[in-house]
């Protein structure tokens, strides 16, 4: 389905009926990566995943910002173009930051479910303010744009099993990046948000009593190389209340790697 927005058009997946459940992918996927809880949650819910901007079949305007807050400004409009209303939030990766602010911002959110994903600055961080800076500086973007980096070298090193990034699922995310200009506008801009957008992060993190108001869930794929998990264990503390699924054989993508565990964890949740 499609939908037009200020910034753009965008695509997204719309199957099932029962209460609405919104999936918020990251990078430099598209919502093709939540295929799997989609078609098994479908048939009690109403299964809604959006591509942002720049990603997987939406349209990528020139002029568009393409930091996390921009893409959740959009999202924000999204949401209220649809009209969901008391809605289980699924965020991934940099899915966390553009999808948290309807939970922190707008309400509306009745739970979230949290897959290797953040809401605070990282400069703090003294080894992921250390990645962030090299692959969003000036050798990082040459790695992005003629190396396709985040798809070819980073996306594979974080699954914890690379065998089931197999060929298949890999071409289908990257055939939407064969362009090299695209790979520095859509994909490089978020690897520089990582130290930019500190702000954005702050609000985030500002506004987590809001978060801890709703009931959340933790899905973590232990092998994640990006999102280790100490940090899982710095949630821990932010969202004492929150039911944690650690899912020690999977990577970044547990939900990609490990789909039966993440769904019957989900389903659990809402129960």
């Amino acid at each position: 389905m499609r939908i037009a927005l200020t910034d753009g058009e965008m695509n997204y997946v719309d199957e099932g009926s029962g209460p609405p459940i919104l999936f918020v992918h990251g990078t430099p996927t598209n919502s093709y990566e939540f295929r799997h809880l989609i078609a098994a949650l479908s048939t009690r819910f109403r299964c809604i995943a959006p591509d942002h901007l720049g990603f997987g079949q939406s349209s990528r305007p020139g002029s568009f910002a393409y930091t996390p807050e921009a893409h959740a400004r959009v999202l924000q409009e999204f949401v209220e173009r649809l009209g969901l209303q008391d809605f289980t939030l699924v965020v991934h990766d940099f899915g966390g930051p553009i999808g948290l602010p309807l939970v922190v911002g707008s309400g509306g959110v009745r739970r979230v479910v949290i897959l290797n994903s953040w809401s605070w600055p990282l400069d703090d961080d003294p080894k992921m303010a250390r990645g962030a800076k090299f692959i969003g500086g000036a050798i990082g973007r040459l790695l992005y744009r003629y190396a396709n980096a985040s798809l070819r070298l980073i996306m594979p090193s974080a699954y914890g099993d690379k065998k089931k990034l197999t060929k298949e699922i890999h071409r289908h995310y990257l055939n939407v990046f064969r362009d090299r200009e695209a790979r520095v506008l859509v994909l490089h801009t978020l690897a520089r948000s990582l130290l930019g957008s500190r702000a954005h992060y702050q609000s985030l993190l500002d506004g987590i009593d809001r978060l801890r108001a709703v009931p959340v869930l933790i899905v973590w794929g232990m092998k994640d190389t990006a999102f280790q998990p100490y940090q899982l264990e710095r949630w821990r503390a932010l969202l004492p209340g929150a039911e944690v699924e650690a899912i020690e054989g999977a990577g970044h993508w547990p939900h990609e790697e490990e789909p039966t565990l993440v769904v019957a964890a989900i389903e659990r949740f809402l129960k």
